[in-house]
């Protein structure tokens, strides 16, 4: 399996996650700061997930660099009320890792 397939389903899963995870907490209020960026990075995951091999690689980079610094800052809004978003957590740290390796390997090389 290539870099960029597992980019591609990676970024499905973190997408349909963040998205999923808005329906148990309650998270469709309109006071939700962070109802439009979670949004937003569902979206580009999965459109940039379903482009073409040639521009799939930057895009798949740029959303999970963008999605990295709304889970990031999901986070540390956890912290700040003295709690821990276990779900932002581990999708900011996918994130993350996800934007390393694609900055570290050539997409089509195998994983």
């Amino acid at each position: 399996m290539t870099t960029l397939m597992i980019g591609r389903i990676a970024a499905v899963l973190l997408s349909l996650g963040t998205f999923g995870f808005l329906f148990p907490t309650n998270s469709w209020r309109a006071d939700n700061p962070f109802l439009v960026p979670d949004l937003i990075l569902c979206a580009a995951l999965l459109v940039a997930a379903a482009l073409p091999g040639r521009i799939a690689a930057p895009a798949l980079l740029g959303a999970y660099c963008f999605a990295a610094g709304v889970l990031v800052t999901a986070v540390a809004s956890y912290a700040v009320d003295d709690r821990i978003g276990i779900g932002s957590l581990i999708g900011a740290t996918g994130s993350l890792i996800m934007a390393a390796v694609y900055l570290r390997a050539r997409p089509g090389d195998p994983a």
